[in-house]
């Protein structure tokens, strides 16, 4: 996988297009610059955790006994699932939807909005199967934050001209092309175990 091609899978996985107007509804009852502040914490927190499964998944993963074909799988499944849910949007609840809190800290705008399941298992996978290329993976990852970010201060900036259905069409195109890398995902993971399986029969 080249560096682009990173930044852009992490970009989908990061929805920033989705998550703005859910950053903007959670924090909305708070004045411009402490919603600002707000944003900008909750984004380092999600680069915060992005970096911890970056450079310790290898450990993570040995400690729990998980294959790299088995975290490829699984992260196209969860992939597969992020991408359906981009594409056939339904209402914001539970876990992502309203909360009482009008400043809510890291859950659920730092995890699982922006950190999701699916983006701390791409990074780990990205570490463990080539861990040689750990400056090219760390660009990848604070280029996609920084893009993203950008785009969900963009909308905070911008709330009162921006439009539900642009950003609607945008995410069921990205959904779209998360789909494919999913399947992608999967597809490696089970060559990579078939390979595994041919190197260990006699």
């Amino acid at each position: 996988m080249t560096v682009t091609s990173a930044v852009i899978t992490l970009f989908l996985l990061m929805d920033p297009l989705g998550n703005a107007p859910i950053f903007l509804s959670v924090l909305g009852k708070l004045e411009n610059r402490k919603r600002r502040l707000a944003i900008l914490r909750e984004l380092s927190f999600a680069l915060i955790i992005l970096m911890v499964f970056l450079f310790f998944g290898k450990v993570i993963l040995t400690s729990l006994g998980i294959s790299t074909p088995a975290l490829s799988v699984a992260g196209g499944v969860v992939l597969f699932l992020v991408a359906l849910r981009m594409i056939f949007p339904g209402r914001h609840g539970g876990i992502a939807g309203n909360s009482d809190d009008a400043d809510p800290w890291l859950v659920p705008l730092a995890i699982p909005l922006v950190a999701g399941p699916s983006s701390m298992a791409f990074v780990m996978l990205l570490a463990t199967q080539e861990p040689g290329r750990m400056t090219d993976w760390l660009t990848a990852v604070l280029v996609a934050w920084l893009i993203g970010g950008a785009i969900i201060f963009a909308a905070d900036f911008g709330r009162r001209w921006l439009k539900d259905k642009g950003l609607n069409l945008m995410e069921r195109l990205m959904g779209m092309i998360l789909v494919v890398v999913a399947v992608q995902m999967l597809m490696n993971g089970m060559a990579q175990y078939m390979a595994t399986l041919k190197d260990t029969v006699p």
